[in-house]
């Protein structure tokens, strides 16, 4: 199974008898999964199948789905609301008695809101039918062609993905080989520690000063620190291969590994080491942002 961005664009149009539709969709990111549709009036009907369609192959981010229909050779009917010009004319007449004022005129009766109306000509009910069942079956091809975008995308952020992984590794790698964490070095530095104490002041007692020595020594070593970020790499990679909505997964381990990567630099009494950390740090930065947009 292949892994899916949370981000693609998809239109589909077609006719059926008078009427001309177009579906347009898009996808952005998101932290869960958020239809959002704009129907045309007398359209509402659509929604319940369509939402349920979208909602049975896509499993996360936030689709807009835009439906415009065109009715062709449908010319609308004006008419007159005799009932709202009746009410209009009658308050009128009561005025006209208490004030000094000019009689309304037909375009000012006409500019009431109301009085006019635009009557749509009545639409067959067969061809209303068939052209609904068009209209769902166009979201199916607007569906598919968001899916299929939202695939390449995803086959780009996996090859980037384990691109960032391998740069990682091979960081671990550099971490782990930094002279800097090797026994020898880390006792020559704490024995001029220590040696610099004693020369400061009489008072320190030996055998206290080796326990802390070896205290300062575990906390010094990121071994446990390493093998994790290790053991994530793996698990990032696994992901990775197996595909489908692994984003939520992968991004906590990304938390992970950040977590880790600044334990090796708090830790770290080596330039190198030090080094090697912040260059961690910014890849699997990189690789967060990266992840944030699959599925």
């Amino acid at each position: 199974m292949s892994l899916s961005s949370m981000t693609g664009f998809a239109r589909s149009h077609g006719a059926s008898g008078p009427y001309v539709f177009e579906w347009e969709l898009k996808s952005v990111n998101a932290k869960g999964f958020d239809f959002r549709m704009r129907l045309p009036p007398g359209w509402d009907d659509i929604e319940p199948p369509v939402r349920k369609r979208a909602a049975e192959v896509l499993s996360r981010g936030t689709i807009y789905a835009n439906l415009t229909v065109k009715r062709a050779n449908a010319v609308s009917a004006i008419q007159i609301n005799q009932d709202v010009l009746a009410s209009v004319l009658k308050v009128a007449s009561e005025i006209a008695g208490k004030v000094d004022a000019v009689a309304p005129s037909i375009d000012g009766l006409l500019g009431i809101k109301g009085v006019i109306e635009v009557v749509e000509p009545e639409a067959d009910e067969a061809e209303e039918k068939a052209a609904r069942a068009a209209v769902e079956s166009a979201f199916g091809e607007a569906l598919k062609s968001l899916i299929e975008m939202r695939k390449r995308e995803g086959s780009s952020l996996a090859a980037v993905l384990a691109q960032r992984l391998d740069e990682l590794e091979a960081l671990a790698k550099q971490a782990e080989a930094a002279p800097g964490r090797k026994p020898d070095a880390i006792k020559a530095r704490l024995a001029e520690q220590i040696a610099a104490l004693l020369d400061t002041s009489d008072r320190f007692d030996s055998d206290r000063l080796h326990q802390e020595a070896i205290m300062m020594a575990t906390k010094a070593d990121i071994r446990e620190e390493l093998d994790r970020i290790a053991s994530h790499i793996a698990q990032s990679r696994e992901m990775l291969a197996k595909g489908g909505a692994v984003g939520r997964r992968l991004d906590f381990l990304a938390q992970e590994f950040n977590r880790e990567v600044n334990t090796c630099c708090s830790k770290s009494i080596d330039l190198e080491l030090t080094n090697a950390g912040l260059a961690m740090k910014n890849v699997v930065e990189q690789f967060r942002e990266q992840v944030q947009n699959l599925e």
